[in-house]
């Protein structure tokens, strides 16, 4: 994180929004999961943290217990609807039911379609599509018996271009209607469901690739208008807006969070602007 961004950051005094919210993150354990764990819990928000991690999601429970607010970690992977299932019902027994729910967690196999094997393109769909619908499905009654809640899902700018890893860009894509329905089948119960489309963002993701890469990430910065890839706090401002009252009147839409990726092509016109 550059320093005038994470400045900012701390600089910021938060509301206490989410003041009596019980709020559900899944891949919690890091990155953008944890970002909005934090953020939320900052503002008042008692969290579970559904995490394949167990161990990262325990972690990220403590912290935040640690600074007086409820949190309880699960144990799960989302494309186990049973396990889904228990986890969410344990978190409903320990916090009480759901305001927020944010379908986060999600991962890319193949990066190619000549890559990809039915195996591997069932697996992305699973995880990056069927997940959401697990954790939706769990979760929804608890929302409902409420009186009312809020659903953010986390797609991509791959759900937008065509860039790579084709059925992680195609189970996030079906994000965006997935959304739309829950929104228009579920605004009756006063619950809002919207999607988050970030483009490259700073997390634990990049390490390995950076340590065979150390130069990867100045490459892309030139891509995005704002002159820097995101950052995980980013994701969670915008996130966090969309399920807090502040956004009461949106629901059924999708926030595109890139820096300006996907506005225009800066880049691909200064190199045609240069060889003219």
């Amino acid at each position: 994180m550059t320093e005038s961004v994470s400045a900012n950051i701390e600089a910021k005094t938060f509301t206490g929004r989410f003041t009596g919210a019980v709020g559900l993150v899944t891949g919690g354990g890091s990155g953008i999961g944890r970002a909005v764990v934090e953020r939320f819990a900052r503002e008042g928000g008692d969290v579970a943290i559904l995490d394949r991690n167990g161990a990262a999601a325990e972690t990220v429970a403590s912290a935040v217990r640690e600074k007086g607010r409820r949190a309880v970690a699960l144990a799960a992977d989302i494309t186990d609807p049973e396990g889904v299932e228990k986890a969410v019902n344990r978190a409903v027994e320990e916090l009480g039911p759901l305001s927020v729910l944010i379908n986060n967690a999600g991962a890319a196999r193949a990066q190619t379609f000549s890559d990809s094997t039915p195996e591997n393109w069932r697996a992305d769909v699973e995880l990056n599509l069927n997940g959401a619908y697990f954790v939706t499905r769990a979760a929804i009654p608890s929302m409902v018996k409420r009186g009312g809640g809020a659903i953010v899902c986390v797609a991509t700018v791959n759900a937008l271009v065509a860039l790579a890893e084709p059925a992680y860009s195609a189970g996030k894509a079906g994000l965006l209607q997935f959304a739309r329905q829950l929104a228009v089948e579920y605004g009756p119960h006063n619950i809002r469901a919207n999607t988050i489309i970030p483009g490259s963002v700073r997390t634990p993701w990049w390490d390995d690739r950076l340590t065979r890469e150390p130069k990867l990430l100045d490459a892309l910065r030139r891509w995005y208008p704002v002159g820097r890839v995101g950052e995980a706090e980013d994701l969670a401002a915008a996130i966090l807006f969309l399920a807090s009252q502040e956004a009461a009147f949106i629901t059924g839409t999708s926030l595109t969070v890139d820096g300006g990726l996907t506005a225009g092509m800066p880049q691909f016109t200064a190199d045609i602007m240069s060889a003219v």
